[in-house]
């Protein structure tokens, strides 16, 4: 045993889960970045398009996260796989997922096609539902490519290749800002085209961030994506991958859309109380990036674990991952309770809006740390092909115990958006635990390969 009760190793898997899981945090800063950069260029055009293009891109968010969840079952699939050294059933997998991508597009750009109907049932300002339409329909062509680069990064991630996908999201992040200016703004012999612009800028990003990653990656792909498998084209081989996905996906909705609940409500007290919890909700993403590029470090190292059978290595593998996870998240719930003010400041001038953020950023420090146990104990139960369960606990602790406390604190005490707040603490806080005990039910026993 070494210093600080840490043994080598512990120390030795510590190193190992820090190295996959930096490129995969930049991965998701770069992510939210592009969103980013188009609120910014879509601010400068008019608040019309601004609100257009946020709202198309939480609608269209809200869609393909379910079938980005679908696409991270490949997570324990190709971790598994790779770890016990099967690289015909990684193939099988990989091109599975190929296909998977495609099928799923399908659906999804037919709702887009025409979003108008559906924006005008959730009572949106009708002066944004036709550019926020038209900005949803030129983002169809993006869908696909999008898809096929989720299957790749998650595949690559799951053999612990990540770089490559950090390079090609830097690479897509400045694409974009290039493109928001050429098709936002007209400039370049380019038609000045505003909201409709950023979409396609989306789209041309959302391609060439599909074919950079193949680019670079093709060394490693080559062999699993050359040759159709013959079990590949037959439908009843889909089990498996829509089996593992559909609760990955349904669990993503439902803490994303726990988020988008409160938003709304918090939107019925005011502008002043909505901007606040904005600021308090990016903030909180940021800090969320770290945990959750920790959770796809611990997706891979236990899934690779479980796949050579060391169950051993598998619990060393989950118990470093909720250490770190817990870890990092006491730095930003540190700057969180003892500079709120300080944060909000970074977003706006306006003191009415900075005081009601300098309250809720406390209680989002409360919940840090149990975030980052969530999101990480998701990333461990996934690499044990443990899915379908942390689903059902994510619709216990969100939508049972966290959005009605939410709804009844905001709205019906004086609260206001601190009571909110304290509902996503309690919804955060337990789910957490939730995972962290099915986690210790899982691991206490031997871990067995998913096998197709």
């Amino acid at each position: 045993m070494s210093s600080f009760g840490f043994s080598t190793d512990l120390r030795h898997e510590l190193r190992a889960v820090v190295r996959l899981a930096v490129p995969v945090v930049v991965t998701q800063m770069g992510m939210m970045l592009m969103g980013t950069v188009d609120a910014m260029m879509l601010g400068r055009v008019s608040e019309h398009a601004l609100a257009a293009g946020a709202l198309g891109n939480v609608v269209t968010f809200g869609m393909m996260i379910f079938g980005m969840g679908m696409l991270m079952a490949l997570d324990p699939l190709v971790s598994q796989a790779f770890g016990a050294g099967d690289h015909a059933a990684v193939a099988r997998h990989l091109q599975r997922g190929w296909v998977m991508a495609l099928v799923i597009s399908i659906p999804l750009g037919l709702i887009m096609w025409d979003m108008k109907d559906i924006l005008i049932f959730l009572g949106q300002d009708p002066v944004i539902i036709e550019p926020t339409s038209a900005y949803i329909r030129s983002m169809i062509p993006g869908v696909p490519a999008f898809l096929l680069f989720v299957a790749n990064r998650q595949s690559l991630q799951a053999m612990s290749h990540v770089n490559q996908a950090m390079v090609a999201m830097v690479a897509a992040n400045i694409a974009n800002v290039v493109a928001n200016y050429a098709l936002i703004f007209g400039h370049w012999g380019f038609p000045a085209l505003g909201v409709v612009g950023s979409g396609w800028a989306t789209t041309l990003c959302r391609i060439a961030l599909f074919v950079t990653l193949l680019a670079l990656s093709w060394p490693i792909l080559k062999p699993y994506l050359t040759g159709v498998r013959r079990r590949v084209l037959n439908w009843r081989t889909y089990g498996d991958l829509v089996r593992l996905g559909i609760p990955i996906a349904f669990q993503l909705s439902v803490e994303i859309w726990l988020f988008n609940a409160v938003a709304l409500m918090i939107g019925n007290l005011g502008a002043r109380e909505l901007a606040a919890h904005q600021i308090a909700l990016t903030l909180a993403a940021m800090a969320f990036m770290v945990p959750m590029g920790v959770a796809g470090a611990a997706t891979t190292r236990v899934g690779n674990a479980i796949g050579r059978r060391d169950s051993d290595g598998a619990r060393l593998a989950a118990k470093a991952s909720l250490g770190l996870g817990a870890a990092v998240m006491t730095i930003s719930a540190s700057a969180f309770a003892f500079f709120p003010e300080l944060l909000a400041r970074l977003f706006t001038p306006e003191e009415p809006v900075i005081a009601i953020a300098a309250t809720l950023l406390p209680i989002a420090a409360l919940f840090q740390i149990f975030d980052g146990l969530q999101v990480v104990g998701a990333g461990v139960l996934r690499g044990a092909a443990d899915t379908r369960v942390p689903a059902i606990f994510a619709v216990i602790g969100y939508w049972a115990l966290g959005l009605p406390l939410a709804w009844w604190l905001g709205l019906h005490t004086e609260m206001g958006p601190r009571g909110m707040w304290w509902g996503l603490t309690l919804g955060l806080f337990s789910v957490a635990i939730l995972f962290l005990v099915r986690i210790r039910s899982t691991f206490s026993h031997r871990l067995e390969r998913f096998e197709d």
